[in-house]
């Protein structure tokens, strides 16, 4: 899951002046995208404290995804940051893995909080009573349970990367496997654990959410013989709106890196980790990060 290039090819002087140019570029972006997400996620969480003595059910979950874009941030676009303007990791190995393990526990933690608050919001239309009364408990536990699993399931980015020496007395963060099988099954775990499986029971909890509301609509709609009736309270209508457009941002902007981080685990000679488009598909992911207090904001 190394975004840097392993590359050692030799490249001509005009290459590695359009290849400077690019990084710079690229660089840019990626400062771009630290202070938005920062500023923004910070100004949320300024409104949330300011609220803190009439906190919903769904502004808790929005604390903590809010505070797992921070990690993001902070462990996975600014790092990505100072790489691309010294072209290599500057830091002890201590640090390399640090880094590399918190990068993966601010993906975890941004995914399983997604996926807790649409369970919440399942619970809370689907089966109000039992919502009720179990909320509260249900809602800490599911909380507690996003951040331990992902703690513990980036464990593994601890012995996978170190720093290591790539060149002549240059040394970079590296990632090392048992090959060759070694990636493949380390990344398609990753694709499977972060994004599909989460998907999956996403997918599953919508489809559920908007079944439950349109046949709610449609009886109170008969029973009072007038089609203005509604069913289910517009906050929690806007609640379910919110959800539904984090999942699609996640999804919009996460999808294509985790496709081509598949690619090229198993065709690693035709994936497209290089060039415009493969710098296109990584901004696109950091990007997630700083889309997310808007979304909030928006529909607060």
């Amino acid at each position: 899951m190394n975004p840097s290039s392993n590359s050692s090819e030799k490249t001509t002087g005009e290459d590695e002046e359009v290849f400077g140019r690019f990084a710079l570029i690229r660089a840019g972006i990626l400062g771009l995208i630290f202070a938005l997400a920062t500023c923004g996620n910070l100004f949320f969480l300024g409104t949330l404290w300011k609220k803190r003595k009439r906190h919903t059910r769904t502004q808790l979950f929005l604390l903590h995804l809010c505070l797992a874009d921070l990690v993001v941030a902070f462990f996975q676009v600014l790092p990505q940051f100072c790489i691309e303007i010294t072209h290599r990791f500057r830091g002890t190995d201590f640090l390399c893995r640090s880094v590399k393990y918190l990068q993966v526990v601010g993906m975890f933690a941004s995914t399983y909080m997604i996926v807790a608050m649409t369970i919440d919001r399942h619970h809370a239309v689907c089966t109000p009573m039992v919502s009720f009364l179990n909320g509260s408990f249900r809602r800490y536990i599911s909380i507690c349970a996003a951040w331990l699993s992902s703690l513990a399931f980036s464990s593994p980015q601890l012995f996978i990367f170190s720093l290591r020496e790539v060149e002549q007395n240059q040394f970079d963060c590296w990632a090392t496997f048992l090959e060759p099988w070694g990636s493949r099954i380390y990344i398609s775990w990753i694709t499977l654990s972060v994004f599909a499986l989460p998907a999956v029971i996403v997918l599953y909890c919508q489809i559920r959410i908007c079944t439950t509301i349109y046949f709610n609509m449609k009886r109170k709609a008969l029973q009072a013989g007038r089609a203005g009736t509604k069913g289910v309270s517009n906050a929690m209508l806007k609640t379910v709106k919110m959800t539904f457009v984090i999942i699609l941002a996640y999804t919009v902007c996460w999808s294509p890196f985790f496709v081509v981080q598949l690619w090229s685990a198993w065709s690693p000679s035709s994936a497209p980790t290089q060039g415009p488009v493969f710098a296109i598909i990584m901004l696109l992911a950091s990007l997630n990060s700083c889309t997310n207090p808007w979304i909030y904001l928006y529909y607060s």
